[in-house]
């Protein structure tokens, strides 16, 4: 890998990023919440001299043009580990410890969602702004937001686009990456203000209204209430929300093909879509049976709670209408399920991806029919095409290695917490970006009372799922380190 390549990317992602920590600063002085403004205006100036440093030692302009896979991955990784650093520095202004600051501000970053925050009401509304926006700049992708607006990238953003967001296929909707980034985050953004403006017209206070959107589209969770939704016992707040949860699913390059390209058959076309509606109806409906049946739920609260909380943890949002770790057995196995599952590739969810379980559930049927036919040559397709084998490959590994990491994590949590439920589920929830589990960490409870080590395999899972993967496990082979001193043009 080239050095200089990967010091010059860097450094412009620094500087861009140290701008936008600025912003809680202006939201300090409108609530003339001057003490407020010292922690971003902190954070940003050492992001922003962070990627003058780098740039300096650089000490060339680069064309980006050639940039390596590898590289791309390196970037990739490299950023979301560095941006959580600077992510984090607000919060020990607040007296919040070095590991929990740690905790809040990859949490944030990754769109996990949990929280080690304890008292609300010891914290400024600068601060739970920070969250909310953090979370938002994670959810469509730090590195692509910067393909979108920075000319530098316009051709080389291909192979970072595709590092920080891998999927089993690579989805443009436009010839050229730097429009197909521009054209996704504006329909993030839009979707953004579309839902400020409902959730306000219909009771939630402003600044609420900001924060709930910027997590919800992300897929975050984080709410500057400790309540979360419940707190404004509104059931058409938690409706609108259900909505665009929903919509923060669903891949955003398809919603683009049909909302800007009018191409409305696409989404009735598309597999993962399909299967992604399926599966948030079929678990509504079993969860509706099971808390009028079991929890002595009326129908309407029912299906409103039933269907926001299957949507929350399928997106993994992790917003809470109501206290789920208090419902019965069954109830909290079909959430659990869907803390595995995820949402669609090219969304703002974590987890596996509905895509993946489709093309896993595809090989594993081809199988069975291959025992009864041994000659037969059965191609796995998606939309009608035919998957090739080496995206069939990657696909299986990558379920592998999500399942080797997560029983790892449980193992190791489980024993030092001495309660399993907190080790699989909080496990689940930190690796899949969800952020509520059960017992001591449900979606009313906070993550504060764990040991620190057990925070630290918490934040090491939260960087993993957001990454998806590849880029760590492109880490565990020792080709990946050979970097090259010498500045190559």
């Amino acid at each position: 890998m080239r050095l200089n390549y990967i010091l010059a990317v860097l450094s412009l992602v620094f500087i861009g990023f140290g701008a936008m920590v600025f912003l809680p600063a202006f939201v300090a002085i409108y609530y003339q919440d001057y003490l407020s403004i010292l922690p971003f205006v902190t954070a940003g100036i050492i992001s922003i001299v962070l990627g003058i440093l780098l740039k300096y030692i650089n000490g060339e302009k680069q064309n980006f043009n050639d940039l390596r896979k590898k590289e791309g991955l390196f970037i990739v990784a490299l950023t979301w580990i560095l941006i959580s650093g600077i992510t984090t520095i607000p919060y020990l202004f607040y007296g919040i410890s070095p590991i929990n600051a740690l905790f809040e501000g990859v949490s944030g970053i990754t769109t996990t969602g949990a929280t080690i925050l304890t008292d609300f009401s010891l914290y400024p509304k600068t601060l739970f702004f920070w969250r909310s926006l953090s979370q938002w700049l994670g959810g469509m992708g730090i590195i692509v937001l910067f393909i979108a607006i920075l000319p530098q990238f316009a051709v080389a953003g291909r192979q970072m686009f595709f590092a920080e967001a891998p999927g089993p296929t690579e989805d443009k909707i436009t010839p050229r990456i730097k429009h197909t980034a521009a054209a996704l985050w504006g329909i993030y953004f839009s979707l953004t203000i579309i839902e400020i403006i409902l959730l306000y017209i219909n009771g939630m206070p402003l600044f609420d209204s900001v924060c709930h959107s910027l997590s919800t589209l992300a897929a975050g969770g984080l709410s500057p209430q400790a309540a979360g939704i419940g707190e404004y016992n509104n059931p058409v707040l938690i409706w609108i929300i259900t909505v665009f949860m929903f919509l923060a699913g669903v891949n955003f390059a398809l919603q683009y093909r049909v909302i800007v390209q009018k191409q409305f058959k696409a989404i009735f076309s598309n597999t993962e879509f399909m299967v992604y509606l399926l599966i948030f109806l079929g678990f509504s409906a079993m969860l509706v049976y099971i808390l009028v049946t079991a929890n002595g739920y009326n129908i309407s609260n029912a299906i409103r709670d039933s269907m926001f909380q299957v949507i929350s943890i399928l997106t993994s949002t992790g917003f809470a209408s109501v206290d789920f770790a208090k419902w019965t057995t069954p109830a909290q196995v079909l959430l659990f399920v869907l803390m595995l599952v995820g949402a669609s590739a090219g969304s703002a969810s974590g987890g596996i991806k509905v895509v993946r379980v489709v093309i896993v559930m595809k090989y594993l049927w081809r199988e069975i029919v291959a025992i009864l036919h041994p000659k037969a040559i059965i191609p796995i397709k998606l939309d009608k095409i035919a998957i090739p084998v080496e995206i069939l490959k990657q696909t299986i590994a990558f379920v592998i290695f999500y399942f080797i990491i997560l029983i790892l994590s449980s193992i190791m949590v489980s024993i030092l917490e001495g309660n399993i439920i907190t080790g699989i589920t909080g496990s689940a929830t930190t690796l899949g970006n969800i952020g509520p589990g059960f017992a001591q960490i449900g979606p009313y409870s906070n993550f504060d009372n764990l040991s620190n080590i057990t925070k630290i395999i918490f934040i090491f899972n939260m960087l993993i799922g957001r990454l998806e993967l590849i880029p760590f496990l492109a880490m565990l082979h020792g080709d990946f380190w050979k970097f090259s001193l010498k500045k190559e043009s």
